[in-house]
Parts: structure tokens; sequence; C-alpha cells
């Protein structure tokens, strides 16, 4: 991307920010080795990144020598960046409409990529062609308009350091990263899940500051680290034992990590480093590592080798997804590199260097004596070079510089045309061109816009950035070590937010350990639906395990953190992946259950009716009359209600039946155990009455049971009446108790009354039993102590029963225990006080006489 960066205040206050024009003959004392000059009326200035100076670090005991060997090597690739700028300077000046009546010319010098050679080359750019004397111009041969570099941020720091200081505009092709595309290398909608992955950056302070950067952006979309490494930075002098050691501990830990993915950030000539892993490794004795990694390259990295690397193997980045900058094809511009020859071109200090290193050959004339290798002709063909060392095709940082020259060129253009200068400058070109500031230029700059002859809008945002995006480049080796890039994607920063981001999957081949199938970089296994994630204590998120959800929890999705709850309305599925309707329920008349209990309580309430009759059919009866015949029919009638009672707990709740159903059962029930409790007393009372002198027999009359059936029954009303009034039962829904249905029922209201009301019953029971108990074996006629002792044993049994049961059952089945309960309950007092009574009734007819009673009360 290309950058336009504003000026600064002089850094040094005693420099005059007025050019002074001196004649000297002063020339500089260490000319560079690589250069390109041509003249022109407004010179374009650039640095380029083209060689490394290589020197062993040395240890001296003495005094050292006054020069030391030096190696040259050539990052051959960028010669590219270099033509880029030619060319476009000649088509702008075979291009009348654009700067008529002006040549437009160049200088360039080689930074060596490293600080002093930066310095160096700046400083050059703003003196005379060779009389170095800074600060000075020693004639009028210089017109330095703006300058184009640097490849990297460093180099582009330096190079500012000196040109703020003279206002110079500059525009740099390295990139500033746009952190959007890689964060969306992680998003699973757009490629791969790719969760757990490794990020290498150089060590230096923008790597830093990238890792600063990409990692929270990286953390906020789900992805993990496995490693962050820092790799050193090639420097002038570089020291081979810390590089090995380095290199080999890098490689085993790209290797050695799970992560399928690795995110590299760098310097252009990084992928350098990058070819060196697997030897590093075999150097230190350890045997290289086919496991295949999908790289995922910064825009700033290219694909360069060195020399020596012509025949290294390129497999350990194969398959490589990079980011590069947008370019397009330029027309004329393959023809003009591929006429490159170093036996025609002057004024290029370049050409012969990277001829001789691309090609891998030597030119007679560089050394003395004989030729060891091949030897160059100047006839090598360009084309014939494999993609790492050269491309045909314009790069995206040539592409920028292409730009950055047009963009020069039409900044000057609008600033002579604002002043109307054009015709001036046919007879005073030179003074027109120094008596120009190069401030003047920044404000043209800032609002060039125009299409280049690719035609692709070329204009600077609010930053002074390049407004352009991304292409998604795919790397691909074949075996003969040649070279192929595919776009499968792009990054559109001004395109819609669904947009922004696009990529062809179908269209990437992946490197071959994968065998092609799509890579997965994950810490762990999707957590299918039905589980959910649980961290690893001490580790990354993305590392965990999967569990099951709990009851009554699904999750409908892939790696969900959290089980979710089902609505109140329906329940999870068998495997916990999705919610089922619940069915409504209750106890109703149509079920076995309800069938059953119905079919109960009507055969019950008959019999009932059919003992009610019996006895009024005996009502003069001996057997009859013995035990108060009043008392008996109010029992039998309240059982007769007690089991037609059980009839309004079946069926759908209504407000009617839940305010009666146990209202009513505990009135009626608390009826039929008076009455039982009553005829217990009555034995008792009559047996204590045949004593002589007892004053008891008073209390035999029929006011007395009937008082106790009274009274008892008014506690158990006014209890009922109470509930009633202050929290009465109400139809209700209980969605949580059965986990697949949602039941209707009676809320009592108040439990606490609820449980009175049993409570009052269970006392009545155990008061009749215990006076039964007592009873039992007072001589009574036909042992009725003893029947109402059974009856009341079976009632007490049914209902210490029922509770646990009632508190342990869920749903619909409740009602069901109750029911029973009353039916049980009900069939043991029917069965064992009057079942007797029927049987002499109607069996033994001739036992139901006074003479009969008298003498079994004897």
């Amino acid at each position: 991307m290309v950058i336009l960066l504003g000026w600064m205040l002089a850094l040094f206050p005693h420099v005059a920010c007025k050019t002074h024009i001196i004649k000297c003959n002063v020339r500089d004392p260490h000319p560079p080795l690589h250069k390109y000059h041509q003249s022109g009326d407004v010179i374009i200035g650039g640095i380029a990144s083209h060689s490394f100076i290589i020197s062993n670090a040395l240890t001296f005991t003495v005094e050292p020598p006054q020069a030391l060997l030096e190696e040259l090597a050539v990052v051959t690739k960028n010669y590219q960046h270099i033509l880029a700028l030619a060319f476009a300077v000649k088509e702008i000046n075979e291009n009348p409409e654009l700067l008529p009546n002006v040549t437009l010319g160049f200088h360039i010098y080689d930074s060596y990529f490293i600080a002093r050679g930066t310095y160096h080359g700046t400083m050059l750019l703003s003196s005379t062609p060779e009389r170095f004397v800074p600060n000075y111009k020693c004639d009028l041969q210089n017109n330095l308009i703006a300058v184009i570099g640097g490849l990297d941020p460093l180099t582009s720091l330096h190079m500012a350091t000196v040109l703020d200081i003279y206002k110079i505009p500059q525009h740099c092709y390295h990139n500033l990263e746009n952190m959007k595309g890689h964060e969306e290398f992680g998003n699973t909608d757009k490629l791969s899940r790719w969760t757990w992955i490794g990020l290498l950056t150089m060590d230096l302070e923008n790597g830093e500051r990238f890792v600063q950067m990409v990692v929270p952006l990286f953390l906020s979309s789900g992805i993990c680290f496995a490693f962050i490494e820092r790799f050193l930075k090639l420097t002038l002098v570089t020291e081979l034992k810390d590089l090995l050691q380095q290199g080999a501990k890098i490689h085993d830990k790209v290797m050695g990590s799970t992560a399928n993915v690795l995110v590299t950030y760098g310097e252009s000539y990084t992928i350098l480093f990058l070819r060196w892993l697997p030897y590093l490794s075999e150097v230190e004795g350890k045997m290289e590592d086919t496991r295949g990694k999908v790289w995922i390259i910064t825009a700033q990295m290219e694909l360069t080798s060195l020399v020596y690397q012509r025949t290294w193997d390129t497999q350990i980045i194969n398959g490589a997804l990079s980011f590069t900058i947008h370019s397009n094809v330029i027309s004329g511009f393959h023809q003009f590199i591929a006429s490159r020859n170093p036996s025609i071109t002057k004024d290029d200090f370049f050409i012969r260097d990277f001829w001789q290193q691309a090609f891998a050959c030597v030119f007679p004339s560089t050394v003395g004596g004989e030729v060891d290798g091949d030897i160059c002709t100047g006839e090598e063909k360009l084309p014939s070079l494999p993609g790492a060392f050269f491309e045909m095709s314009m790069t995206g940082h040539s592409y920028s510089v292409y730009n950055a020259v047009y963009a020069v060129a039409h900044a000057v253009h609008s600033m002579f045309s604002s002043r109307g200068r054009h015709r001036h400058m046919v007879d005073q070109r030179g003074l027109s061109f120094q008596n120009q500031q190069h401030w003047q230029l920044h404000h043209f700059l800032r609002n060039v816009s125009f299409n280049n002859s690719a035609g692709d809008k070329v204009s600077f945002n609010r930053r002074a950035e390049l407004v352009a995006g991304f292409d998604v480049i795919n790397w691909i080796f074949s075996s003969n070590q040649s070279f192929h890039k595919v776009k499968v994607g792009k990054m559109d920063p001004c395109a819609t937010s669904d947009q922004v981001f696009t990529i062809n999957e179908g269209a990437i081949k992946w490197h071959n350990w994968f065998n092609q199938t799509r890579p997965f970089s994950v810490c762990s296994e999707s957590c299918h639906p039905g589980s959910r994630k649980r961290m690893k204590e001490g580790e990354p998120f993305c590392c965990y395990n999967c569990i099951p959800c709990p009851e009554g929890k699904i999750s409908d999705q892939k790696d969900m953190s959290d089980c979710c709850i089902c609505s109140d309305k329906t329940y999870p599925n068998k495997n916990h992946t999705f919610c089922i309707p619940k069915d409504i329920s209750y106890l109703s008349y149509e079920e076995p259950v309800g069938i059953t209990l119905v079919f109960s309580a009507l055969s019950c309430s008959l019999v009932t009716l059919l003992v009610l009759l019996i006895f009024k059919k005996h009502h003069n009866t001996p057997i009859v009359k013995a035990n108060n015949r009043d008392l008996t029919y109010t029992l039998l009638i309240s059982l007769l209600l007690c089991f037609l009672c059980a009839l309004l707990f079946i069926g759908q709740p209504q407000k009617v039946t839940c305010l009666l159903r146990q209202t009513a059962f505990g009135i009626i029930f608390s009826v039929a155990v008076s009455c039982v409790l009553a005829k217990t007393v009555t034995v008792l009372l009559a047996f204590i009455a045949t004593k002589p002198g007892s004053k008891v027999r008073k209390w035999l009359r029929k006011r007395l049971a009937n008082s106790i059936v009274f009274s008892c029954s008014l506690i158990q009303a006014a209890n009922c009446t109470l509930w009633l009034a202050t929290s009465p039962p109400f139809p209700d829904v209980d969605m949580h108790s059965v986990i697949k249905k949602i039941i209707l029922e009676c809320n009592e209201g108040s439990l606490t009354m609820f449980y009175c009301v049993l409570g009052y019953m269970g006392f009545l029971a155990i008061a009749s039993f215990t006076m039964a108990f007592l009873a039992r074996k007072l001589p009574d006629s036909f042992n009725e102590a003893k029947f109402i002792t059974f009856s009341m044993l079976v009632f007490c049994s049914v209902w210490l029963s029922f509770i646990p049961t009632y508190l342990s059952t869920k749903g619909k089945y409740i009602v069901a225990v109750e029911v029973f309960s009353i039916l049980a309950s009900s069939s043991g007092l029917l069965g064992c006080i009057f079942s007797p009574k029927c049987y002499i009734l109607l069996l033994r007819p001739e036992l139901n006489n006074r003479e009969q009673l008298i003498i079994r009360r004897i």
C-alpha cells in the first residue's frame, strides 16, 4: 500500500531550510555500489532494498586489517521494484498530456537493508550526484521533488528522519497491515475451522506492535495461540551459531505443535529465513519433519530466494496463503523488463549483480583470473527464471511503486497548473523548478485522484494511505520447483460488510500432507450438539473437554459454552439436541388409571347403597337396633358420599372442582370417622352401664352419639371454611415436576390448611382406633369393637402410607394416590364394620334375635 507521509519540523535547527547553491568539486568518499540515475527536469528519488552485505563476526587480538572480506547477497526479486519506477518514468515522459515539455528523471540508491545504507542513500538523494556535501547542492542538476521508498517500515523510518528535515515528500510502498483480513481466516463461515494457530514474528519493534495488535483481535474472534515465536533479524553481521540454534528451536516448535495454521509477520525478505528452517534443523542433527502446515503470509512478505537457495526444497511453504497488495496488469511492462540486458543498459549499476545471482553465473570482468563456474553471456532470458528469483508479472510492491510515481507526476502537474506556469517553464525550466519549495507539493499529493493505465483508481484517504485492498494468493509449488500464484480471494475495504472478505475455498490447493482435504487447526475437537465445552484448567480457552448437557438442558449447536434450558412448555429430547413440546397431562376419565378409579368408586358406592338398603329393610331387627341405627345410617351415607367424592379428583381441574375436592372430602370423611368414634364410645358406655349402680346409663341416649358426630364434624367444617376464606385451592399448571409433561392440577393454596385437614382426620382416626382397641375384648354382641378396631387399623395404615407416597409422586399420579387412599380407607370401614352384620342379616337370620344378643353379651 502506498503511503503518503506528511512532513515534520526540522530535527536540527542549525540546518537552513533554504537550499544553498555553491560550486564544489567534493566527491562522495564512499560512493554506493548500487545506483541507477536518469537525468531530467524533475527528479524522483528512490531507495531500493536490493542487496545484503554479509560479514562474519570476528574477534581480533591484534589490529584488524584495513578491509574485511564482505559478501554481497542480492534479493533478485526486488530488482523489479527498480524497474517499475523506471518504467513509470518512461511512460510519463512519453505522455505529452501529463507533464508537457518537462522530462522526469530519477536517482535510485540501495539501502542494503541496513540503517547505514539507508541514511547514506537518502543523503545522496538530496545532494548533487557524484558530489556528497550534506545540506548543500553544488549545482542545479538535482531538482529532487519526491522520494519513493522504502520497502520495509524501518527503512521508511530511517529515510523520514532525513527527508523531514528538508520537507521532501516521501512515498512508502511497504504495507501497513490491515488485520481485518487475517482475523477473518478464523471465521468458520469464511473458510476452515482455524481456532488454534501459531504466530511467528520478527524480533523488531514493528513485529511486537503487530503482536499487540493482532492478539486481541484474534482472541475476540475465538482464536487461540499455540505459541508466539520471535526470530532474529538478519543483520550486517550475523552470528551463525545463534541463527542455527534459533532456527532449530523454531522448527521444532512449528513442527511439534498441534496447530496446523501459522500466521507469519516479518519483513519482505522473511521467506528467506522460513526456507532455512528445515536445513537449520538438519544441521542440528535432527530429522526433517514432513508434517504439513498452512502458512498465512502477511502482505509485506514476498516469495524470495538467494542464489544458494536455488535448489532448496520449497515444500515447507507449499500451499501457503498470502495476503498481497492488490495489483493489476500494466500494458507494456512485460516487454519492458524482458528487454533488459546488462550489455546495453547504461547507468544501471544494479543489473550486473542481479544478473549474476539470478542466473548463477559470473561476468569475467568482475573477477580476476580463472572463472569458477558458468559465465554470464548477457543473453540469458528473464522469463526463464523461477518465480522465487524473478517474476515477469508486476508484483504488489512494484504496482505500488508504479502508482506512487504517477501520483507524484499528477501532483506536480496540478501544482504548476494551479499557478499557470506551464508556458513559463518552456523558457526557464531549471529556474522555475528550482524556485519551487518541496513542501508545496504536499497539498497536491493529498488530493491526488486518477485512474491508472490498468483502470484502477488511485486516491488517498485521510491517513494519506492509498485506498486499496488485498488479494489472497495461494502459493503452489510443483515437483520441478516451478512456482504458481493463484488468486483465491480478496479483501475490499470499500465493499459491503458481508463482502469485505471473500474467498473461494474450492480453488485452494493445500499442502500435500493434507491429501487435499480441508485442513483443520483446533486444540480440541468440536463438541457435538447435546454437549458443552468445559475448559481445561491452565490452558487457553480453545482447549476444552466435552461433557453431556445435564437433565433439562440442550445444546443445538457445536462448541456451545453452556447448555440452554428449554422453555416451560418444552423438554429436551433423548440426545439433548432440541426441545420437544410437552404433552398436557391430568387424571382423565379416558385413560386406564382414571377408568379403573371411576369404576372402583362407582362400584363401592353401589355396594354402600346396597348395604344401606339391607339395613333399611331390616330396620327393626335387633342387630340393626343394637348400635344406634341412626348412627349406622349416617355412617353409611357418609361412606357413600366419600366414594362419590373421589370422582371430583378425576378429570381436568376446574375452579369448582378444585374448591370442593379437598374440602368436601375432608368434611365428609370427618363425619364418617366421627360416626365410628361415636359407635366406639357407645360400646364402651354400654358395657359400663351394665354394672350395678352405674350412672353412665343416662349417657346412652342418642344425643351423646349425635353430639360427638356433630361437634367433631363442626371442627373440620371450621377448618375447611377458614381454608376457603384465606387461601382457597385453584386450578394451576405445573411445568417442572415432570420433564415431558405439563401437569394440570389443583393448587392447594395453603399447604398448612391442607395438612391441618388431613391431620385432623388422622387425629379422629387414632382416637377411634384407641377407643376400639381398649374395647376389643369386651363381651360385646357381634364383636362390634373388634370390627371397629380392624376398620380403623386399615384406615390408619392407608393414610400413613399415603403421606410419603403423596410426597414422592409427581404429576397426575399424585391425584391417583389420593383417590386410591380415599377408596381404600372407605372400603376398609365399609368392609370391616358392615360385612359381618350383612352376613348375619342375609345368611344367618336365626342369629338376628334378642335372645341371641343377650346370650352373646353374657
